[in-house]
């Protein structure tokens, strides 16, 4: 049984780093990975996904141009060139990603399964069918999560799509039926209706991204149904069926109405839940909620001396910068006798739907429900200079402000650059910066950020 001071599961986008920054500091380290080294992000969600999403874009602009006064020849689809490009980009972050963690002096990978035998011994099923049996006094889980397969009559009866195998389709589905409308859903759907799908969302709820505003989300449903996307809400499946020809049937509740509807393809796309099934954790005594997301304080600790959980194993918001941030606290705490916590950090995200969805902080329904005192400034992206000269007007630009201090409490930012633009904002509310400071601040001249000037002077009215 080999002894390591720290071992880390899981080579995802907090594992990875920790387990080189360890190796590096002198601690005699173990990275176990299953499947591949990069976790989600590299191999099946932001690399692979944002890849795509540049082509569809491409055949955008295509629409946009004769706005613009330039007219383009019909564009075709070359759908095994596009898939190609993103595969190479994918091979080549992950072998950068790998090659990194083999020239790292003091650090071992070992590719396999692992399962706690105590709580501080790990037996791994490597893939070549072998076993070895680890000690080590530091252990960190990072073994992300996977697709929820929802209840519904069927469904595993089907040949239905995940995040994870769409990403290996060798043709464009000619009808693409996605189960669920929230930020997952909504750049596959938007990526291959523009690549030449239809495109059907069928969401549960009363409104797409539902923990969004309801102008936010009025304004992304309005776009991507301009685009040709079908978005069914309040929807209840009963069951879904396949027949010998390959034809999927499902059988749908839509306010209250029975439809039937028959695709090519379904991809199912209604949460993710934590990989801990393997993980044995009864024999080392971490809790686990009933979804089996590991529980940890604001240290990332567990309950459990000398076991950290990071990344989306533990629950909380699952983005790759959020994992990556968990690995900066647990090292630092650690080598550096910080004491950091995860206590008020910031979680900004992008949903990158064209227009891009920036958001970070609360939102205005979040504001309402606390009570506070607030203020809410909205600039329409057509009446924003930049915009109009590039004409990428759709979408708007919102923030939610505190009345007394002037600090900016949450923004949402709907448009063209969205991402881009909320990090101007998310570096203001972390600077303390008011929004008064940034109504009258001096921005480069066209710019999009230039806006948050009109957006500001808002409040003045």
């Amino acid at each position: 049984m080999k002894h390591y001071d720290a071992i880390i599961i899981g080579a995802g986008q907090a594992g990875t780093p920790l387990a080189k920054k360890l190796a590096k500091a002198g601690k005699k380290t173990c990275l176990i990975e299953q499947r591949l080294i990069g976790g989600t992000c590299i191999n099946d969600g932001c690399t692979p996904t944002k890849t795509l999403i540049a082509s569809a874009k491409a055949l955008h602009y295509y629409k946009i141009a004769k706005k613009l006064g330039v007219e383009i020849l019909q564009p075709k689809v070359d759908f095994k060139t596009i898939m190609k490009r993103k595969d190479d980009l994918v091979d080549s972050f992950r072998a950068s990603a790998q090659r990194g963690v083999e020239e790292t002096k003091g650090l071992t990978l070992l590719f396999g399964e692992a399962s706690f035998i105590s709580k501080n011994e790990i037996n791994v099923k490597l893939n070549d069918g072998a076993e070895s049996k680890l000690t080590a006094d530091w252990i960190f889980i990072d073994t992300g999560a996977k697709t929820v397969i929802p209840d519904i009559e069927g469904i595993r009866e089907i040949d239905y799509l995940t995040s994870t195998s769409i990403l290996e389709l060798e043709e464009v589905p000619k009808h693409l039926v996605i189960i669920g409308g929230n930020y997952i859903g909504l750049e596959f759907g938007q990526m291959f209706s523009r690549f030449g799908s239809k495109v059907t969302i069928l969401e549960k709820s009363n409104r797409i991204v539902h923990r969004e505003d309801n102008d936010v989300s009025e304004a992304l449903t309005e776009i991507l149904e301009d685009e040709g996307l079908n978005i069914f809400t309040k929807t209840k499946i009963a069951k879904v069926s396949q027949n010998k020809k390959g034809v999927i049937t499902i059988d749908v509740e839509v306010n209250g109405e029975m439809k039937k509807i028959t695709c090519s393809h379904v991809l199912v796309a209604v949460g993710r839940k934590p990989n801990t099934d393997a993980l044995n954790l009864i024999n080392c005594g971490v809790k686990v909620d009933d979804k089996g997301t590991i529980l940890v304080n604001k240290k990332l600790e567990t309950n459990i001396k000398n076991i950290w959980a990071l990344g989306d194993v533990k629950g909380g918001p699952a983005f790759t910068h959020i994992a990556y941030n968990d690995y900066t606290i647990v090292y630092r705490n650690l080598i550096e006798k910080a004491n950091l916590t995860t206590d008020n950090r910031p979680v900004p995200y992008c949903v990158f739907t064209d227009p891009q969805l920036g958001r970070v902080g609360i939102t205005e329904d979040e504001a309402k429900k606390q009570k506070l005192d607030y203020k809410v400034a909205v600039l329409p992206m057509y009446v924003v200079g930049r915009a109009v000269e590039t004409g990428e007007t759709l979408g708007f630009m919102k923030a939610v402000v505190d009345a007394k201090s002037k600090r900016i409490l949450g923004v949402a930012i709907l448009a063209d650059q969205g991402g881009e633009i909320m990090s101007v904002l998310q570096m203001a509310m972390q600077g303390g910066i008011t929004y008064e400071q940034i109504r009258y601040g001096v921005f480069a001249h066209p710019t999009y950020s230039e806006a948050l000037n009109n957006l500001f002077m808002k409040l003045e009215d």
